[in-house]
């Protein structure tokens, strides 16, 4: 009767276990969080078999789906050989990409891409906040799988204009990086041409280093002559710009694990309740190649740098106010005109940010993580945290937490 019973506890284990394939462009950095998000999942106690190739895309190797006998899959949509391969095994699946690429809005395959508008709105609001008035945006010329990049330019270019500033925007003709010579002349051309100081959104991380590249190269200091922010928050880009590169991240993390949820429950026979995820961004990386006040009136520069030292100190509009040596009407007329926001929306965005930074990169309990950063309870904090960045920090964590580098900075204190 015993091997009976090891036979049927196997078998019931078995079950349990879902074989999932994930599908990614392992030279994306973009693609390589979306399948840390996954991860983040997983490490919650989902019991999944995973099968992934560590290829690029174009040389993806997909499993024999037919004798495979998989359970689900996570699949980047942007190669159509993927797509059609994916489409025809029937199985459940979730895809991601950039929207472009390939994707039927009448498919009834779940999506998830990230807000392009939003992640624009956000670099802009980042540049106006370190008192820019003239912006641009460097993006890529058109191809068949990136309009993210016209998408997100003409989004950042509509906001910085109804915001009352001017806004010129870079394609380029080049597509191929070994052009790097004749991108170099044409891209070094059109910044020394732009107005100074300016705030610049890239494309992408790639597209602010080839920035960053140029401008070391044209003499135009950074972030002095030329503020650049990215988009993707790739560490590694990042870290090996000169200087250190300011970027958006998108949420890939966040798009993986919410793709992951749902594979889990699709697999256990539930239905979607929607096609189309557009996962919001994380928030803006503050890096050294932003790092800058360009702000001319110098009692607005003034509320800003104090608001910048002392706000998660829990200071309030009055020491503001009393730091500038103004009104409180002067300094909020004074500040709204040049920042476009208020005093208090100015200091609950430094708050936030560096709750941002504490949940992310540290261990610190969310409970010591409100007083740090100047707000008097938990419970409000997790309210405008929420409000801000879509999740609360305890899940924000789980979505988006990197391990080592939070351990290391909470022993820092």
């Amino acid at each position: 009767m015993a091997p009976v019973l090891h036979k049927e506890l196997r078998t019931s284990m078995q079950t349990r276990m879902r074989k999932v394939a994930l599908i990614y462009n392992a030279t994306q950095g973009y693609d390589l969080k979306v399948v840390s998000g996954v991860a983040a999942y997983l490490r919650e106690g989902a019991r999944w078999n995973v099968y992934l190739e560590e290829n690029s895309l174009k040389d993806q190797r997909l499993p024999d789906l037919h004798t495979w006998q998989g359970n689900g899959i996570i699949a980047n949509f942007d190669d159509p050989r993927v797509a059609t391969a994916v489409i025809r095994s029937k199985l459940p699946t979730v895809g991601f990409g950039s929207g472009y690429g390939w994707y039927s809005s009448k498919s009834r395959i779940p999506y998830f891409s990230s807000n392009k508008g939003e992640v624009a709105r956000l670099a802009a609001d980042h540049l106006m906040e370190r008192g820019f008035r003239h912006f641009a945006y460097c993006g890529y010329p058109r191809s068949q799988t990136n309009g993210w990049s016209e998408e997100r330019g003409q989004a950042f270019a509509e906001y910085v204009k109804l915001r009352g500033f001017p806004c010129q925007i870079y394609r380029g003709r080049y597509k191929s990086s070994h052009e790097w010579a004749a991108i170099q002349r044409s891209l070094s051309q059109w910044l020394v041409s732009l107005p100074k100081p300016v705030g610049l959104m890239a494309a992408d991380d790639e597209r602010a280093r080839q920035v960053l590249e140029v401008c070391r190269a044209s003499g135009l200091r950074v972030p002095e002559h030329v503020a650049v922010i990215g988009v993707d928050n790739n560490e590694l880009l990042c870290q090996l710009s000169t200087p250190l590169l300011t970027s958006v991240d998108q949420g890939a993390m966040r798009v993986g694990y919410e793709a992951a949820a749902l594979l889990d429950r699709m697999m256990a026979g539930k239905k979607p309740r929607q096609r189309w995820f557009r996962i919001e961004p994380v928030g803006v990386v503050m890096r050294h190649s932003t790092d800058i006040l360009t702000i001319e009136d110098t009692r607005v520069a003034n509320a800003m740098a104090f608001i910048r030292e002392h706000a998660c100190e829990g200071i309030k509009v009055r020491e503001v106010v009393a730091a500038t040596f103004m009104s409180r009407k002067s300094l909020e007329t004074h500040f709204k005109a040049v920042m476009g926001q208020s005093v208090h929306t100015a200091i609950r965005r430094a708050q936030l940010e560096r709750a941002r930074v504490l949940i992310h990169e540290t261990d610190l309990p969310v409970k010591q993580v409100a007083p740090r950063t100047g707000f008097k309870s938990v419970q409000h904090m997790t309210n405008v945290f929420t409000k801000m960045f879509g999740v609360p920090p305890a899940k924000y964590r789980r979505m988006t937490g990197t391990g080592t580098p939070r351990r290391r900075q909470s022993m820092r204190g």
